[in-house]
């Protein structure tokens, strides 16, 4: 029995962050975003979430931009349409040209609705294992602040800590709380913060016991990912260069990169998610889930993103307290001995919520 999309509607969401979150692109203290619900025709629903930012700082899309396209674009192109699987909603958006946040913010949506109507949870339909998910914080501060940052999170049982890095940092500090916590993975994260100029001091970051350096030059500096792969120990990761599997194949070809972090809004949703999974899997690529200061939406689907086969390194996991003094889902993201379990509910597995209703 086909899918028939009934109804597709947007609800704006925005939220101060309980401390603000600093990287060498952009400080951001509250988070705009848009929830999609996809219905069908009894009413059942699936959620997905638009990860795109108020400005484009990070990337190219907006809320505003996005809120367009799905509305104008891709809800009339969707609307009625009757499926018998998921993965046609990227087929039929390949008629517009990039706006990948906005396809997956509905393709998503359309991915819960699905394996809801199977009545299976959304990592089990993709073929994920039910052990519970490594979880992983990002510490973004100053200076000052990053020291108690780490051993706070440490404190709270995360597995991974990622700390945002650019020429500026202090290598003598990351490399003492590197030493300091062994039992810890240590990501550095540089928003490609780096260019020849700074090549020398990204050199030296290598000697800090970082697990790998991420995206320390910009999404187009494939020579210079190569030249840092090339006279490196610390492996190379790509997130801001990835919005493709095409992108990952060019990785590969260059050898820009040894490890790719997926992002599914900026990859255009779940049908381009898994087969770049699949491209990194047949060339030993290690992989692990980004995270782009989301709400429990989101999360929830990365969260079935980490179930499967080939994610080797621990994501962008963190408690829903660790952002929001409440999140839009029920029951909330709990880290507990340093892992995030799965689900047993159908879809997503978890209820979305407002506190004082819907918002336009």
């Amino acid at each position: 029995m086909g899918l028939v999309i009934a109804s597709i509607r947007l609800e704006r969401i925005e939220k101060p962050l309980r401390t603000p979150f600093k990287t060498s692109l952009q400080t951001v203290t509250e988070r705009e975003s848009l929830l999609v619900e996809v219905a069908d025709a009894s009413g059942m629903k699936g959620y997905g979430e638009c990860v795109a930012f108020t400005t484009p700082w990070y990337t190219e899309e907006t809320v505003a931009s996005c809120r367009f396209v799905i509305e104008t674009v891709l809800v009339p192109l969707l609307t009625g349409r009757t499926l018998t699987h998921p993965a046609e909603v990227w087929e039929l958006f390949k008629a517009v040209k990039g706006n990948r946040m906005a396809k997956a913010a509905v393709e998503t949506a359309v991915w819960d609705l699905y394996a809801k109507r199977r009545g299976m949870p959304l990592w089990q339909l993709l073929g994920g294992t039910p052990e519970a998910i490594p979880a992983g914080v990002v510490v973004a501060a100053d200076k000052a602040k990053i020291a108690g940052g780490v051993a706070e999170a440490a404190l709270n049982g995360y597995r991974r800590i990622k700390i945002k890095v650019s020429p500026a940092s202090e290598i003598g500090l990351l490399k003492k709380m590197v030493a300091d916590h062994p039992q810890l993975l240590f990501f550095a994260d540089a928003n490609g913060a780096f260019d020849e100029a700074s090549f020398g001091t990204l050199l030296e970051l290598d000697r800090a016991g970082f697990s790998l350096i991420e995206q320390p030059f910009g999404e187009q500096e494939w020579k210079l990912h190569a030249r840092a792969k090339k006279e490196m120990k610390t492996p190379i990761c790509l997130d801001e260069s990835i919005k493709s599997s095409d992108d990952v194949q060019r990785m590969i070809d260059e050898r820009a990169g040894d490890v790719v972090v997926l992002k599914m809004g900026r990859l255009g949703g779940w049908s381009e998610t898994l087969k770049t999974m699949e491209l990194c899997r047949h060339h030993a690529i290690g992989m692990w889930v980004g995270g782009m200061i989301e709400f429990g939406v989101s999360k929830a689907h990365n969260l079935a993103l980490a179930s499967l086969p080939g994610i080797t390194l621990p994501g962008d996991f963190s408690d829903s307290r660790h952002f929001w003094e409440r999140d839009i889902i029920e029951p909330e993201i709990k880290v507990e001995n340093g892992s995030v379990a799965l689900s047993g509910r159908a879809g997503i597995g978890y209820e979305v919520h407002f506190e004082n209703g819907p918002l336009q």
